[in-house]
């Protein structure tokens, strides 16, 4: 069976290409799960070698090794990303919006390669991160890879990236709906019909794969969890207030951090942060890795309260310094950590007061949620994963009231913006999230040019024009020295054919004939403009772009056949555009 893929890749271009996309969330999916898997199983199985019991448990280790452990993986870091263009060194979530926003999700292997060991190395050291933010870079990278190994448009890019961050979280955590929420609400940042069904099929193959490798159980060990009375209603209140300053710290130390730092060297920034890990993994070895058997200890209140207030602030120092030196990690599991950590003592303050009713898990939990949602800016995401690792619908009610608080008080109290946003705006990085942007990047030029087009040199003969009007184009694209520099009707060749008949002149059709007796389609009286080149595979957000960079009101799209070698498919007016979006 044959496949035309031009005729594949012209339908992705359209907002209609479901069932298409549907099949490529699938493979998404897939490839980004298989990633996910190979990373995680990399990660524990070194961490086995050498730590006793089980992969987290660096407390087992000797106070040398605590300190020296993290330092030494960071002194390797910089010294590998020394030798990294810039532009590689860049990891992570932050990484990606910027990649999906800017670049039409386009991420190259080179990257998830750096991602991929960089991330291995920094979680084995026991540096303070997490391993969801490298997942979602992993993810995306993924699905971008398949999207541009098949040479599908850009906008179709797009939505496969999301479609990887989507299988990440789902893969990460085995929380499907919260994979789809986090790719729709921190990545692509808006909720379309369109996307949604690739998305939720890809989360679906990322958190089936997931567990058939590990099983069915939630990342976390639950006890059965409820608001025990309304009494404890004020306890969440102060708790969603807490967590709130503990978001906004974290956020202003992890820019105060990279603003301070970011002129030293990577090798300098690196140590620094491995420095600050190491004296913080001495005196809390809990602080090192990613700690989730730290966040177990607490949901069941083995740990005392001094011991959550210390092991909670060192890991906001360190994290800091992690996130902010721009070691390849991610901040969402530390974030879920300090929120559990912070929450636990809130539940002892409940269990004091009201022994009979309190429930320190719930408190847990409701600082992971409230952390998360603060931190990333993602409150539906936060709600969706405190539902999926508790299965428990009671959560909702006093976790929608953290979620929002929390929210409330970074953003509005302390004016901090989520994490990744926070970042791009201190490397001077400006998104474009307009409504239009992401209306115009959801479809392809090839779903709006005019194809009826004739390329054409400037200089033509009677004969040559005769044909050329045969052909009923409706517009010429008039080339210059081999490049098309400009565009018109063909109606204006016509009427200038005609004026010239009632004049009784004529051009000649000698091919030879010198240039004054030929027709010179710059120079004839017609309406005519300048035109700019846009690959096929681009967005109407990208003609736009070229348009208004190029100061023309017309694109000519087209693709490399061979080196240096471009066929021409198109053209599209900035009318046309208007006339898309406005309908």
């Amino acid at each position: 069976m044959n496949f035309d893929l031009d005729r594949i890749r012209e339908r992705l271009s359209t907002l209609d290409a479901v069932p298409l996309l549907a099949l490529l969330g699938i493979l998404a999916g897939l490839s980004s799960g298989l990633i996910i898997i190979l990373f995680r199983m990399v990660i524990e199985l070194t961490l086995g070698l050498f730590l006793p019991d089980h992969s987290e448990n660096f407390e087992g280790l000797s106070p040398l090794l605590q300190g020296a452990l993290p330092l030494t993986c960071a002194v390797l870091l910089g010294a590998a990303f020394h030798y990294l263009p810039k532009e590689e060194r860049r990891t992570g979530v932050g990484y990606v919006i910027e990649r999906f926003n800017l670049n039409q999700g386009a991420i190259s292997l080179r990257s998830l390669l750096v991602q991929f060991f960089g991330a291995a190395l920094t979680l084995i050291g026991g540096l303070s991160m997490g391993r969801e933010g490298p997942a979602v870079h992993l993810g995306a990278a993924g699905g971008s890879l398949l999207g541009q190994w098949a040479r599908l448009p850009n906008n179709s890019v797009r939505i496969l990236t999301g479609c990887g961050c989507a299988a990440a979280i789902s893969a990460s955590f085995n929380t499907p709906i919260a994979g789809v929420i986090f790719a729709m609400e921190v990545i692509m940042m808006e909720y379309s019909i369109g996307t949604f069904i690739p998305i939720i099929l890809a989360s679906v193959v990322g958190a089936s794969l997931t567990r058939a490798v590990y099983g069915h159980e939630p990342a976390f060990t639950i006890p059965e969890v409820q608001l025990g009375t309304l009494m404890e209603l004020p306890f969440v209140v102060l708790c969603g207030i807490l967590i709130g300053c503990l978001a906004a710290a974290l956020i202003f130390l992890s820019t105060q951090y990279y603003q301070r730092t970011h002129r030293l060297g990577i090798g300098w920034r690196f140590f620094l942060a491995g420095m600050i890990t190491a004296a913080a993994g001495f005196v809390a070895p809990e602080v090192l890795g990613i700690g989730y058997d730290t966040v177990d200890a607490a949901m069941i209140g083995s740990l005392t309260v001094s011991s959550l207030l210390i092991i909670a602030v060192l890991k906001l120092v360190a994290t800091s310094a992690c996130v902010g030196s721009g070691l390849p990690g991610g901040v969402i599991g530390p974030s879920l950590f300090m929120g559990a950590l912070a929450g636990a003592l809130f539940g002892k303050l409940g269990g004091a007061l009201l022994p009979d009713d309190s429930n320190i898990t719930l408190y847990v939990l409701l600082g992971m949620a409230g952390m998360m949602a603060a931190t990333l800016e993602a409150p539906l995401a936060a709600l969706m994963t405190l539902l999926e690792l508790t299965f428990e619908a009671n959560i909702i009610f006093p976790g929608m009231l953290v979620v929002v608080i929390s929210s409330l008080i970074t953003t509005q109290v302390f004016r901090q913006r989520g994490i990744f946003q926070a970042f791009l705006q201190a490397q001077g990085i400006a998104l474009n999230t307009s409504p239009l942007a992401r209306h115009l990047h959801r479809v392809g030029v090839a779903a709006v040019m005019d194809r009826n087009v004739r390329r054409v040199n400037r200089l033509i003969n009677r004969e040559e024009a005769d044909d050329i009007l045969k052909k009923q184009p409706n517009w010429l694209l008039i080339e210059k020295e081999g490049q098309p520099t400009h565009f018109m009707p063909a109606a204006e060749l016509a009427l200038y054919i005609a004026s010239l008949e009632e004049k009784g002149e004529q051009p000649s059709e000698d091919k030879t004939a010198p240039e004054e007796f030929k027709i010179n389609l710059l120079e004839i009286p017609a309406k005519r403009d300048n035109v700019t080149p846009i690959l096929l595979s681009a967005t109407l957000h990208e003609a736009l772009q070229a348009m208004q960079k190029a100061d023309v009101s017309a694109v000519y799209v087209r693709r490399m056949s061979a080196p240096n070698i471009y066929r021409v498919f198109g053209v599209i007016r900035k009318q046309d555009i208007e006339h898309y979006y406005q309908i």
